[in-house]
C-alpha cells in the first residue's frame, strides 16, 4: 500500500528561500515586489506541507530553525539544478562549481583546518567550499541528516553517538608547547618540568586534547597556572600570544604556529598525541575533493 505522497509547491519553496536570504518577510516582499501577507502565507503553507517550523523569531528578526537550515540547503540545490538544467538544454556552459559542505570541530586547530582544506580549493575541479563550525557531536548529527558532506575533527565518531558514520584517519601529531618568545626562552630549560606553575591557556575540559594533557600533567606532577580555558582553538592561541601564557598545539604545524602567532616553541611531548579524522557517511570516499583532502593530509601534512 502506497503511503501519502507530499508534493512540494516550488513557489512556496522559492518564497521561503527569499525570506531566509533576506532575513525577514518585509525585505523579501520588497525584493519580490509582492505584498507582505502574500510572502507570509506562502512560507506558512510550506511549513504546513512539511510539518515543521522553518523560522523562529528573535526580537525583530526571523532566524532559521535547525530544520529551516536543512530546507534552505535543499532549496538552494534545487533551484541551482533548475538553472543548470535550462543552461544545459540551451547549450550554455553551466560554470556551476561542485559544492562541498564541511563541518569543522570547534576544538580543531585552525592551522590544521586551513591546511586540510587547501586541496579542495586548489583542485582541478572548481569547488564551492562551505564551512560550518560547531561541537563534534552536533556536526555528526548534521552529517547523519546529510546537512554536511564531511566532518573534520580531533575526535572520532563513536557507536554511542547514535550516528552511523565512518572515521578516516588523516594522521597524528605529537603536542608541542608554545609561548611568546621571552616566556618560551625562560621555560625551555628544564622542559617539561618547567611547565609546573607556568601561566597557561588550555582547551576546554570537554575536549580530547585537554583530557590527554591532564593525564600527562598528573603523571609528571605538573600543575600549570591555568589562566584561561577556551574551546575555540583560534581564540586560545590569540589570547596566549598576547602574553597570557603557554599554549599547546600540533608539533607537525610548528612553523605555521610560530609565524601566525609570533610564538616560539618550548618543547614537544611525544607521549601526548593528537589524532585527526575525516568523518563521512560513506565507508569508501567518492567525493573527489574529500578524497584529495585525505590523500594530501597523509602525504604532506602528517608524514
Amino acid at each position: 500500500m502506497w503511503g501519502t505522497m507530499v508534493w512540494l509547491n516550488y513557489n512556496h519553496l522559492d518564497y521561503f528561500r527569499h525570506v531566509a536570504r533576506e532575513g525577514g518577510v518585509a525585505k523579501a516582499a520588497r525584493r519580490l515586489r509582492v505584498a507582505h501577507p502574500t510572502v507570509s502565507a506562502q512560507v506558512k503553507a510550506l511549513e504546513r506541507a512539511l510539518g515543521e517550523r522553518l523560522f523562529e523569531r528573535r526580537g525583530r528578526t526571523l532566524v532559521l530553525t535547525e530544520m529551516g537550515r536543512i530546507v534552505q540547503r535543499y532549496a538552494d540545490e534545487i533551484f541551482g539544478l533548475g538553472a543548470e538544467l535550462v543552461d544545459t538544454v540551451k547549450g550554455r556552459p553551466t560554470g556551476r562549481p561542485a559544492r562541498l559542505v564541511v563541518g569543522i570541530a570547534d576544538a580543531l586547530p585552525k592551522a590544521v583546518a586551513r591546511r586540510l582544506l587547501e586541496p579542495a580549493l586548489r583542485g582541478r575541479e572548481r569547488t564551492l567550499l562551505v564551512c560550518r563550525e560547531d561541537r563534534p557531536e552536533r556536526l555528526f548529527g548534521e552529517l547523519a541528516r546529510h546537512a554536511v558532506d564531511l566532518v573534520l575533527s580531533d575526535e572520532p565518531v563513536t557507536s554511542t553517538s547514535g550516528v552511523r558514520a565512518f572515521n578516516h584517519i588523516l594522521g597524528e601529531s605529537p603536542v608541542g608547547f608554545f609561548a611568546p618568545r621571552k616566556l618560551a626562552s625562560s621555560l625551555r630549560r628544564g622542559f617539561p618540568t618547567s611547565l609546573d606553575g607556568a601561566p597557561m591557556v588550555l582547551p576546554g575540559e570537554n575536549t580530547a586534547l585537554r583530557r590527554n594533557l591532564e593525564s600527562w600533567f598528573e603523571s609528571l606532577a605538573i600543575r600549570p597556572d591555568v589562566r584561561a580555558e577556551v574551546e575555540d582553538s583560534a581564540l586560545l592561541k590569540v589570547l596566549a600570544s598576547d602574553g597570557v601564557g603557554v599554549f599547546p598545539g600540533p608539533a607537525a604545524l610548528e612553523a605555521d604556529i610560530r609565524a601566525q602567532y609570533a610564538a616560539a616553541s618550548i618543547g614537544t611531548v611525544e607521549d601526548v598525541r593528537e589524532r585527526y579524522y575525516a568523518v563521512t557517511i560513506e565507508r569508501r570516499i567518492r567525493h573527489p575533493a574529500v578524497a584529495e583532502i585525505c590523500a594530501t593530509a597523509r602525504r604532506e601534512i602528517f608524514t
